[in-house]
């Protein structure tokens, strides 16, 4: 399942520097400057609203920054000082500065909040002052990526548009359900920005709804929270299509945007491999992958568990829609394959979707653990020769140390009677979820396909 997380830009903000105690040695050709959170007053409840751009006639604050950065993401630590008295989801001017001796340059404009250790994130690498058809030129190149060059809207009518960072818009994800634009929110100056935002988005695709969520962690990171708020006439749910399978989306009560995108092309590469076969879907949150199972990939015998009641209500109406014949279990996914194992029941293909195990770096270590608790078991109710999908949607967890922990779990599960374990595939989340070259925390979510 999904964290889109860059989302994990953020979690690093839990664990909270402190400031230099020095000040940098002033250059005289500039007056004295104002650090963040100095002086700045604690607002309960920034502006809802601010202009997507900055006016051109403003004479915006200026952050200083002592090297050059090609990363959206600003932390306070990184500035040395700041002119001027920006308030909660101001644009700024970013210059940098590597000599006091030196002419400051200007080489990007932001959005600053002095709460949270992201105090500045980056819109615009450039000296010219963002203005709507910069904005415009941005939902266009990811409208076009989605429609054009991906020609999504041949095979679905659900997926991501906006991904934050990978487009230009830090702190903002927007997926497209139809005609229901649904928004989350991780910057609190995005909040600000969020509805004008989505109705250009909306003149442009012809949609006809929109909403807009908060983070879980909008609070902890930014300092700030917002009301969920949405369009007049937002229908409490949709139905979408997925490869010709229709899915059901709950407005407000789904998690995080309403329905998980970036597994589209995982279920649909899983569905090749399950004509004829028995599937397990562990932490089957609203049945996607079990619906694609039984839908596209004609398994015989399908059973999809999760803890959460809602999520299996919306489930089992996924499988009705499309007239599949799936077995739902509320359950704890740990109890539930312990007493597989207890009574010897094993599956051609499993799927291990968990959510995100891992929200911030204390939890590095915990979370690891359960992933390995997690593979060791759904591994051992893998039929000889069957075929696993292993997920983490966890940013704060490379690659290279999720593989580890399947391997490991591989050595556990089998230590007395060994089995061979295959990697076939690596995967990550559906192309509409692109990684930005210069912020990597957007590429978050892994998937190993492994034969044992």
């Amino acid at each position: 399942m999904v964290d889109d997380p860059f989302f994990e830009t953020s979690l690093f903000a839990l664990t909270k520097p402190s400031m230099p105690s020095n000040r940098p040695r002033r250059n005289s050709k500039h007056p004295r400057r104002q650090r963040p959170n100095e002086d700045q007053p604690q607002l309960s409840h920034p502006q809802l609203a601010k202009p997507v751009c900055p006016p051109s006639s403003s004479r915006l604050a200026s952050v200083y920054l002592s090297k050059p950065t090609s990363h959206p993401t600003v932390y306070r630590k990184r500035i040395k000082e700041v002119i001027g008295k920006p308030e909660v989801g101001d644009w700024v001017s970013l210059y940098h500065q590597e000599l006091d001796d030196q002419e400051p340059k200007l080489f990007a404009y932001g959005l600053f909040n002095p709460k949270s250790e992201i105090a500045v994130r980056v819109v615009r690498f450039s000296d010219q002052l963002p203005d709507d058809a910069f904005i415009d030129q941005l939902l266009d190149r990811a409208i076009q990526l989605r429609v054009e060059t991906l020609r999504l809207n041949e095979v679905t009518d659900s997926y991501r548009l906006i991904h934050a960072e990978a487009d230009g818009l830090p702190g903002l994800v927007v997926d497209r359900y139809g005609d229901c634009l649904s928004a989350e929110i991780f910057g609190i100056a995005m909040a600000q920005r969020a509805e004008a935002i989505l109705e250009r988005l909306q003149s442009k695709l012809g949609t006809k709804h929109w909403l807009i969520q908060p983070s879980p962690y909008l609070q902890s990171q930014e300092g700030f929270t917002t009301a969920p708020r949405s369009s007049p006439g937002l229908p409490p749910q949709v139905t979408i299509t997925e490869h010709g399978t229709k899915f059901r989306v709950h407005f407000g009560t789904g998690h995080k945007t309403g329905f998980f995108c970036d597994q589209r092309d995982n279920r649909l590469k899983l569905a090749e491999f399950c004509r004829g076969r028995s599937v397990l879907d562990v932490c089957c949150y609203t049945g996607g992958f079990a619906v694609q199972a039984a839908k596209l990939g004609g398994a015989t015998d399908v059973t999809g568990i999760d803890l959460d009641e809602e999520p299996l209500a919306t489930a089992k109406q996924n499988a009705a829609l499309n007239d599949v014949k799936i077995k739902f279990t509320q359950a704890d996914a740990f109890a539930y394959m312990r007493d597989m194992l207890r009574s010897g029941k094993q599956y051609d293909v499993v799927v291990l979707d968990p959510p995100k195990l891992i929200r911030n770096r204390a939890e590095i270590e915990d979370g690891s653990r359960k992933h390995f608790d997690l593979n060791r078991l759904a591994m051992q109710i893998v039929k000889p020769g069957g075929l696993m999908l292993t997920c983490s949607c966890a940013g704060l967890l490379p690659e290279s140390e999720f593989v580890r922990i399947v391997r490991s779990a591989c050595r556990s599960a089998f230590a007395e009677t060994p089995r061979n374990m295959q990697i076939l595939w690596k995967a990550g989340a559906a192309a509409c979820h692109p990684v930005s070259a210069n912020c990597p925390e957007t590429e978050y979510l892994k998937a190993m396909w492994i034969r044992l």
